[in-house]
């Protein structure tokens, strides 16, 4: 377990979504993690347990999203020094795979036994590089990429930085200004 402090940010989002927040984990302790892209973690925020994937910041560092049950749980919110304890789990847990790309993989043959010989880190990869698209035509363009790179045997995404640090194509959120 790594242990440390931080302030818990609080995003910009829109009306209709629940409220969260975020911390940024210093530099030095996502290089104690296995990978600069999405990786799992358990952990504890103000000494309440939790599990979660962080996602990568583009400066190679990672980012928790602190959904409002956690925040309640651990009695804090936006702006409250926080300490934090997180370590790498065991086995990184299967993605949920979206039901569109589930489709698409059952009607392809050799697309889904690629699919299904390749490692849960390559399909979390798989799975955030259709997921980060910005537009609903991009997502739909790599999805059928996907299928045809899996069906021709690649097991990794060919053109995708996970941690975004040369792509600069993931970041943490935009945080409220106070």
């Amino acid at each position: 377990m790594t242990r440390f402090e931080e302030t818990l940010r609080q995003p910009i989002i829109k009306k209709t979504e629940a409220p969260w927040s975020f911390i940024v984990l210093p530099k030095s302790v996502s290089e104690t993690l296995p990978r600069r892209g999405r990786t799992s973690v358990k952990g504890t925020l103000n000494g309440h347990d939790f599990v979660a994937t962080l996602e990568p910041d583009g400066q190679l560092s990672h980012w928790l999203r602190v959904d409002q049950a956690l925040g309640d749980a651990a009695g804090v919110s936006p702006g409250d020094r926080v300490t934090l304890e997180v370590a790498p789990v065991e086995e990184e847990p299967e993605p949920e795979v979206p039901a569109e790309f589930q489709a698409a993989l059952n009607a392809s043959p050799a697309a889904l036994e690629t699919w299904q010989s390749t490692t849960t880190l390559a399909r979390v990869d798989w799975i955030h590089w259709m997921t980060s698209a910005k537009q609903q035509k991009t997502r739909a363009k790599r999805l059928t990429s996907a299928c045809d790179m899996l069906a021709e045997g690649k097991q990794r995404v060919c053109c995708f930085d996970p941690s975004g640090h040369y792509s600069k194509s993931l970041s943490a959120p935009k945080e409220v200004q106070r």
